[in-house]
């Protein structure tokens, strides 16, 4: 028996994107449940890469081969499952805060949300408090997910949720922060409801958000 997960694991950790989408296809049309295909091959490999990255065993043009290798397979998953209400699972806004410029990491977790079946609005880098504040009302998601690289940066998470709270929508919205300086301790701090320290944990913890509102 093929064991199309491995082959499509190994194919996003490689980088061989000009292989990806044949192999999903051929995995999808062998019968294989395409939750499992994103969750234990295409998200399964990404977490690897990113642990590879933290690690420095490889560096950011590997982790870019990986994620558009990624992003190409889970392309394919996602036209076969067009129409399946039990994908929907969910909006997330995400967005790296104000005066911070990175976003690979954000990027990623947008990926993978949307591999993962949850409705993502990817509002890009350097948001300022009250820009996200109005894309907050404005599209009332379920999920706010802040990323910030820089250490001087990482206050405007606080921020966030501190107007959140002022202007009543704090328990209307779950907020997960993450970002190569943050960690638990801090998200604790700041008052956010969960840190995912690399994008697989980061869905796995946007799962968990809207199984609690279940």
């Amino acid at each position: 028996m093929i064991d199309h997960l491995n082959y499509i694991k190994e194919a996003v950790i490689r980088g061989n994107h000009t292989e990806i989408k044949a192999l999903v296809e051929k995995a999808l049309d062998a019968g294989v449940d395409p939750t499992a295909l994103i969750n234990d091959a295409l998200i399964a490999a990404m977490d690897i890469v990113g642990r590879e990255f933290g690690e420095g065993k490889i560096f950011v043009p590997e982790m870019l081969v990986s994620a558009v290798t990624m992003k190409a397979g889970l392309e394919v998953v996602k036209m076969r499952i067009v129409g399946d209400e039990n994908r929907s699972r969910g909006t997330v806004v995400m967005a790296t805060v104000k005066g911070d410029l990175h976003d690979i990491g954000k990027n990623l977790v947008a990926m993978m949300l949307e591999g993962a079946g949850f409705r993502v609005l990817d509002l890009g880098v350097d948001l300022s408090v009250e820009k996200l504040i109005d894309q907050v009302k404005s599209i009332q998601p379920e999920i706010l997910g802040l990323s910030a690289l820089l250490t001087t940066t990482m206050p405007e998470m606080q921020k966030v949720i501190q107007e959140l709270q002022t202007q009543g929508l704090r328990d209307k919205i779950k907020v997960m922060v993450g970002g190569a300086p943050v960690d638990r301790v801090f998200a604790e701090k700041i008052g956010a409801d969960g840190y995912g320290a690399n994008a697989a944990e980061a869905v796995e913890l946007a799962r968990r958000f809207v199984a609690e509102r279940a």
